[in-house]
């Protein structure tokens, strides 16, 4: 039995060591498709940038934005062991957490908590999860639950839209969403613009303004004077999965 109070606990000690990886105010401009892809990408995460002066996060039950299916897609994204976030998808062979490489490892266990956020309206289910594939290049890790709650796991996309939305657990804390703009997308990376991050966001999922799925927060890339976050496409890392077939992606 695992004790809500005890992931509280974690979920807070963790956040006072987080460090600040943030991107976002709407009047810092970004980098084009062109630009971004044109240039040699490193693979250094760089956990300590910022992009702009202010953070526009808003509470996941708050929001009322332009895309329409958040509050459907919202119970799917999971706080993990404290200090990333990811999400359950849906894929042929089970519902699996989709987060970033970085923030597990192989075979390793998880503490999983599903609908840690203001005014909860979901199946606050905390369970373990087990990491069963983990990569750096692309940066992602699938996990297996020990029990799956009452939500719909999310679906993945190939296809991007000009607006993007982040639902994640910047700083351990409780369900947020921010937006930005689709900035390019190259190497099995997707990039944005004007979107808030911090660390504790690592492996939330990258949603279309249809709710989709196209990618997973890896990496704030950006200055106080613009430049993007970006992460890694869902296509990217349904080619490299063993666990994750080619039927599990589609273009919606």
């Amino acid at each position: 039995m695992i004790a809500w109070a005890s992931v509280a606990a974690t979920a807070g000690a963790l956040a006072l060591a987080a460090a600040v990886a943030a991107c976002g105010d709407s009047h810092v401009p970004g980098p084009d498709a062109a630009e971004i892809c044109g240039k040699a990408q490193i693979g250094t995460l760089r956990p300590h940038t910022q992009c702009g002066a202010t953070l526009d996060f808003t509470p996941i039950n708050q929001y009322h934005g332009a895309i329409a299916t958040v509050q459907d897609r919202e119970d799917a994204v999971v706080l993990i062991d404290g200090d990333c976030t990811g999400t359950l998808i849906a894929a042929q062979t089970g519902p699996v957490v989709l987060t970033a490489g970085h923030c597990v490892v192989l075979h390793g266990q998880s503490l999983i908590a599903f609908n840690v956020e203001d005014n909860p309206d979901g199946d606050q289910l905390v369970t373990n999860g087990t990491v069963i594939e983990q990569a750096t290049e692309p940066d992602y890790a699938l996990l297996v639950l020990d029990q799956l709650p009452q939500v719909v796991p999310t679906l993945l996309t190939t296809r991007s839209s000009d607006l993007l939305a982040i639902i994640q657990h910047p700083r351990a804390r409780p369900k947020v969403i921010a937006e930005g703009m689709f900035a390019g997308a190259c190497d099995g990376k997707v990039y944005y613009t004007d979107l808030d991050t911090l660390v504790g966001s690592s492996g939330a999922g990258v949603l279309t303004q249809n709710g989709y799925l196209l990618g997973v927060h890896s990496d704030g890339d950006c200055t106080s004077t613009g430049g993007s976050n970006h992460g890694a496409t869902a296509e990217a890392i349904v080619a490299a999965s063993s666990y994750l077939q080619p039927g599990d992606i589609a273009d919606r």
